[in-house]
Order: C-alpha cells, then structure tokens, then sequence
C-alpha cells in the first residue's frame, strides 16, 4: 500500500511539474527571443554574400570597389548575356566545359575507386587491413595543400602540365582517402544475405553487383554528388596545372577577370550552382527512397 501511494505521489509530482513547465514566463519568452535572435542573425551572416551576389549579377555595370557593386542602382539581364556571347577575353562556356568535363570524369572514376575500397575494406579480412585504416586516417589529417609541390613536380614529369586529364587523375586517385563513410554504409548491411548468396554459388562479383550494388544505391549517389562538387568547385589544383588561358575552369577563370567586371564575376558565380542545384533535385528522391526501401539490416 506504501509503494502503491509513492508511487501516485510520484506521479502527481510529475504532471504538476509538466503543468508548472508549460506556463508562458517571462524567463521562458527571453529565452526563446535570443535564441530566435541568434538564429536569424547568423543566417543573416550566411545569407548576405549569396544575396549580394544574385541582386549583384543583375547589374548593368558595378564593382567591388563601389555601393554599386552591393546595391545596383538598375537591374538588367545584359550581364548573363555577355557572360555567354562576349568570349573574346573572358571565354566562360569553354571554362564552363572544362570544369563539366573534369567534375563528371572525376565523379565517375573517383566514385568508382570509393566504393571498391570502401566494400574491400568492409567485407575482406587480409593481413594490413588495420594498418591501411589507420594509416589512411593519419593522413587524411594532413591539408592537401601540402602536396602541390610534389604533385607538380609529378605532373611536370608525365607531361600533364595544361591537361585536363591531369586534373582528373589527381581527383579520382585523391578520392578513395575518403571512404571512410562509405564502409560505415557497408558494415550495417546483413551478413545473413551474404551467406545466402555463396550458398546458392554466387561468386564475390555477383555478390557485388547484384546485392550489394542495389541495396547501396543510396551511399552510391552521395559518393557520386560528393565527388563532382569537389573539382566542380576546387580553385587550387587548376590554378597550379593549367597555365594556358582556354584550359581554365571557371573558377580559375573568374578569378582572372578585372576589377571592373564584378557583374560579370557575379553572374559567373551565380551560374555556377546551376548544375549542383539541378543535381539535387533530380537525385534527392532516389536518396531518400533507396534508404528507406529494400534490404532488410541488422
């Protein structure tokens, strides 16, 4: 009887202070306004550049020297128009093509070599398994940047100095130091579909492509949109090995425009997302559906 009144004791207790909790204080009111106030403030900060640049690009003329450069005193289409058609100093379609051509090639290939690694390393127990892990893990502490010297003198060597194919190797090869993620995926799908499989005959290969495959279509896409916008968007390795002018990606092309052309930079900019924001939507369903259908996990 004791337990059974300390137990309803305990009980009342709570709902009372469930009650007391969802009064509307003054403390509570304060707490909620700074909190909303330092939301809307750091989204501000990161708002800013990108709606500075997009009312930027709409500009007849401006520069990042003057007012006009953030607030435009007119607005007009012009700016993207001669982004296309004036390429006789400023080519941005064949710097637009050269950055497609290396983000799709490097996505492809990189991805490739991220997902064979990641499974390798998830499912097959070999001598210097733990030692390659580890190994990979320091490494990936140390910045990139590091290496542009020997990369150079490499690329010097094989003659890929102003070669786009250059770039993608680099890319691809960089890419399977990330696959770290990639195995994570891999070691939360059952064994028990593996062991079924071999029993029924099917070699390592088989396995890969007919259960493994399907069932990490998800982590398949993510590797394939990671991939793409790293070159898509990388500055340094293009400015290091493409020396000639045509060869440029629009990142190394848009850093090379005058003063006097923040418009034209600022569409350049804009235009850019294109393709990362198209991929988005053309690929968020098949993410969302592929983590939640098929294979059953343990």
């Amino acid at each position: 009887m004791n337990a059974v009144s300390k137990t309803d004791k305990y009980i009342n207790k709570q709902i009372r202070r469930k009650k007391v909790g969802g009064k509307f204080t003054v403390k509570k009111f304060l707490e909620y306004f700074f909190t909303y106030l330092g939301l809307l403030i750091i989204a501000f900060i990161f708002a800013f550049p990108v709606i500075w640049l997009v009312l930027a690009s709409f500009s007849e003329s401006g520069s990042m020297y003057t007012f006009k450069g953030f607030f435009p005193s007119s607005y007009s289409v012009d700016t993207f128009v001669k982004l296309f058609t004036d390429t006789e100093m400023y080519d941005y379609p064949r710097w637009f093509g050269n950055t497609m051509i290396i983000a799709v090639c490097s996505a492809l290939l990189g991805s490739l070599l991220v997902i064979l690694t990641a499974y390798v390393i998830s499912r097959f127990r070999f001598n210097g398994r733990k030692g390659i892990m580890k190994l990979t893990m320091v490494l990936g502490m140390f910045p990139s940047f590091m290496a542009m010297t020997a990369v150079y003198l490499l690329m010097t060597q094989f003659d890929l100095i102003n070669q786009l194919w250059g770039l993608v190797l680099i890319y691809s090869a960089g890419a399977p130091m990330g696959y770290l993620t990639q195995k994570g995926f891999f070691d939360t799908i059952s064994n028990s579909m593996y062991e079924a499989a071999r029993i029924d005959g099917a070699s390592n290969f088989k396995v890969f492509i007919r259960i493994t495959l399907p069932i990490a279509m998800p982590m398949i896409i993510y590797t394939l949109l990671t991939s793409f916008t790293w070159p898509w968007s990388d500055f340094i390795l293009p400015k290091l090995l493409l020396k000639n002018r045509d060869l440029y990606t629009v990142a190394v092309g848009l850093m090379s425009l005058g003063d006097t052309e923040f418009a034209r930079f600022a569409a350049g900019s804009v235009f850019i997302a294109v393709p990362i924001i198209i991929l988005y939507f053309l690929l968020v369903k098949y993410m969302v559906n592929g983590l939640t259908a098929g294979a059953v996990k343990e």
